[in-house]
């Protein structure tokens, strides 16, 4: 479980391919390290992976073809830097929102206006999941929780804003039209849509 409140952001250090699998490392702050072992869960852009290998702090982390088909990860390169949180602890405060790490798909970045005051991204979505969005809600975005601030069902497009801390802290500043950002949608909200959908289609 993640709160969607980013902790670092940080360098891939090393990629390796095996078949479809990507094995990548990256170089965490020492206060992220800490009490990190093999088989703990971080998200990496939004995507909860399992560490492999653990190095001082350097960590390791394979992605297996289904999660590189729906996710930003197979775009990673050498010194590529991503957006990182590990997983919440029971007596810490959740300051943005329950996520899983679970990602529904990528976005591609439609516009990204940087009038001061008013840092805003607009995204095309995918019919699949765009449903399950709605004004003022929320989802993560590269495993940052963030507000949808404009939202066109019929054009297929969202918006957030985005604040001087939320740039500081993510990988949102580096970002341009065209680049590609993984979605996680609320679960909640899934599971109502989803179970009306099917009330509905049962009924009729």
């Amino acid at each position: 479980m993640y709160t969607g409140i980013i902790q670092g952001m940080v360098p891939v250090r090393a990629i390796t391919w095996e078949e479809s699998m990507l094995h990548f490392s990256l170089q965490l702050p020492a206060e992220l390290v800490d009490g990190l072992i093999t088989g703990a869960s971080v998200s990496v852009n939004g995507v909860c992976l399992t560490v492999t290998e653990t190095s001082g702090c350097e960590i390791s982390f394979d992605a297996v073809s289904e999660t590189l088909a729906i996710s930003n990860l197979d775009k990673l390169t050498i010194g590529t830097l991503v957006n990182i949180e590990r997983s919440a602890r029971y007596d810490a405060e959740i300051g943005g929102h329950i996520l899983s790490g679970h990602i529904v798909g990528t976005a591609r970045i439609q516009a990204v206006n940087k009038r001061p005051g008013n840092y805003r991204m607009t995204f095309a979505g995918d019919s699949k999941w765009l449903k399950y969005l709605f004004l003022k809600g929320f989802l993560a975005i590269n495993g940052a929780s963030l507000t949808i601030a404009e939202l066109d069902m019929e054009a297929g497009i969202f918006s957030v804003n985005l604040i001087p801390e939320t740039l500081l802290r993510t990988n949102f500043s580096l970002l341009e039209e065209g680049d590609e950002v993984n979605i996680e949608v609320d679960s909640q909200t899934r599971v109502i849509v989803d179970t009306v959908e099917r009330i509905m289609a049962d009924r009729y």
